[in-house]
């Protein structure tokens, strides 16, 4: 079977996750259980499901002149991901993310670093991986700028695109009518939208993207599961699975990628939504972003295995 090449245009960061029984308030020092160094960021964790899954799979983006640059580019060679079209910035620092953990679930802020130094001319430099491409997927922990550049140059070249629009930011027109998936959480599709999107809003809110342009909706529900809406008009939910949670820390990430890899495999959007609740379910089942996400394999063994539907 050909494996799909999916290309990711997005972030690489260096994750430093500090563990402890609570956030601290303003002010306050609190004594932790664990500090760890992870590899991370938007658009290498979702390269790294991609490829754990079985794709052929590239990543753009760009780290600084550092040690965790170094580790980073490791990471990617570690999971035979094609880096070379990952540039290394001198003079700026590799972006980096502190992730706070507690009782299973985190808080982070992210320093963008060398991911900001990513232009459009380093989208015309790798037009030809671009071209190559199945799918690309991209996220919004670089310049907005070049995001835009990138799905312009995609969508000239005929390619699928999904857009998950992570961090959350206002986003132009243009660029939304020109994804073929969008994937927000319920706060980034309030955001896009400026409306209310609990309980039965969600919808709404949902088809006004769909009004935008935009040819299919996504939108990750967190333990409620997820919910997507196609150009014809049809609103479909999927419930989340049962699963224990250890770390929610890079789930939106595997879900992404799942849905990327079942989509450039040829299957139907239910299918794929189906299959992305699949791999981030696993996800949270394990600690670190990376380095929780599953091969094929124990998808499948996973899928296999399921008595029943819940929340994650």
């Amino acid at each position: 079977m050909k494996m799909p090449h999916i290309v990711v245009i997005g972030s690489l960061n260096m994750d430093i996750v500090i563990e402890a029984d609570r956030h601290p308030q303003m002010g306050e020092t609190l004594l932790g259980q664990n500090a760890r160094f992870i590899p991370g960021g938007k658009g290498a964790n979702q390269a790294v499901q991609a490829a754990r899954l079985g794709a052929r799979t590239t990543m753009i983006g760009a780290v600084g002149a550092d040690s965790f640059g170094q580790d980073l580019l490791k990471a990617l060679d570690n999971e035979k991901i094609n880096r070379h079209s990952v540039k290394v910035v001198e003079g700026s620092s590799t972006g980096v993310a502190s992730i706070f953990i507690t009782n299973g679930d985190n808080s982070i802020v992210v320093v963008p670093g060398a991911n900001y130094q990513l232009t459009p001319e380093d989208i015309d430099t790798h037009e030809d991986i671009i071209q190559d491409a199945d799918l690309v997927l991209l996220q919004l922990e670089i310049p907005l700028e070049t995001v835009r550049h990138a799905v312009k140059k995609a969508k000239a070249l005929g390619k699928m695109i999904i857009l998950n629009p992570a961090p959350a930011q206002s986003l132009p027109d243009d660029l939304l009518k020109s994804v073929d998936y969008i994937t927000p959480n319920r706060t980034e599709l309030g955001l896009l939208t400026g409306m209310n999107t609990e309980g039965e809003a969600l919808e709404a809110a949902m088809r006004s993207l769909i009004q935008m342009g935009i040819s299919n909706v996504v939108t990750t529900l967190g333990a409620e599961g997820s919910a997507f809406l196609e150009e014809n008009g049809n609103l479909h939910e999927v419930t989340g699975y049962k699963v224990s949670v250890v770390d929610t820390t890079g789930a939106g990430d595997s879900f992404n990628a799942g849905l990327a890899y079942s989509l450039a495999m040829g299957d139907s959007l239910e299918q794929s939504v189906s299959f992305a609740s699949k791999v981030s379910a696993l996800a949270v089942t394990r600690f670190g972003a990376q380095a929780g996400m599953a091969s094929l394999e124990e998808v499948t063994r996973f899928g296999n295995n399921i008595t029943g539907e819940g929340t994650i």
